[in-house]
C-alpha cells in the first residue's frame, strides 16, 4: 500500500506502471523529466498569454471594425455615384452567408483559435499529470515538480516582459 504521507526514497511509481523507480540514478532521471515537465508546463502558460494578445488584435481586424468600415464607406460613396436615381434595390439578388465570407484574417484568427485550444489542452494534460505525480508522496518528486514550475516561471515570465503584455 501507498503511504498517504510525504517520505523521502529513491523506490516510487510514477504516472505509469512502466515508470518504476528503483534506484537512485532512476530517481535523478524521473527528477528531471519532471522539472522539464514543470518548465514546460509554464512555458505554455505564457504561451497561451501570448497568443491570447495576439488573437485580440486579429479579432479586430478579422472583425472589420478597424480596417473594413473605411473600405465599406468608400465602396458606399462609389456606388451611390454611380447608381441610378430612381432605382429600387433589387430582391433577387442570393444572399451570401456570413460563414462563406472567409477572408484571411479570419482564416488566421481561426488558426490562432486552434492553436489556442491545442495550448490549453496540453497544458491541462500536464498540469493534471504534475498533479498525479506530486501525489506520489514522494518528496523528490515533488521538490521536483516545485523546482521546474520556478524555473519556468523565471524564464518565462522574461520572455513575456519582452513581449510587453
Amino acid at each position: 500500500m501507498m503511504p498517504m504521507h510525504f517520505y523521502f526514497s529513491d523506490k516510487v511509481t510514477l504516472l505509469f506502471e512502466f515508470w518504476d523507480v528503483s534506484n537512485v540514478s532512476g530517481m535523478a532521471l524521473s527528477l528531471l523529466v519532471v522539472l522539464l515537465m514543470a518548465v514546460l508546463y509554464e512555458v505554455i502558460k505564457v504561451g497561451k498569454a501570448v497568443f491570447h494578445h495576439d488573437m485580440r488584435s486579429l479579432k479586430m481586424t478579422a472583425s472589420g471594425e478597424a480596417v473594413g468600415e473605411s473600405e465599406t464607406s468608400s465602396l458606399d460613396s462609389e456606388t451611390s455615384h454611380h447608381a441610378p436615381i430612381n432605382s429600387a434595390p433589387s430582391s433577387h439578388l442570393p444572399v451570401i452567408p456570413e460563414s462563406s465570407l472567409q477572408t484571411p484574417a479570419r482564416k488566421r484568427w481561426f488558426l490562432y483559435h486552434v492553436c489556442q485550444s491545442a495550448f490549453h489542452l496540453l497544458q491541462v494534460v500536464l498540469g493534471y499529470m504534475l498533479m498525479l505525480c506530486v501525489m506520489s508522496y514522494n518528496t523528490w518528486i515533488f521538490l521536483g515538480v516545485l523546482v521546474g514550475a520556478g524555473v519556468g516561471y523565471y524564464i518565462s515570465y522574461s520572455i513575456l516582459a519582452l513581449h510587453r503584455i
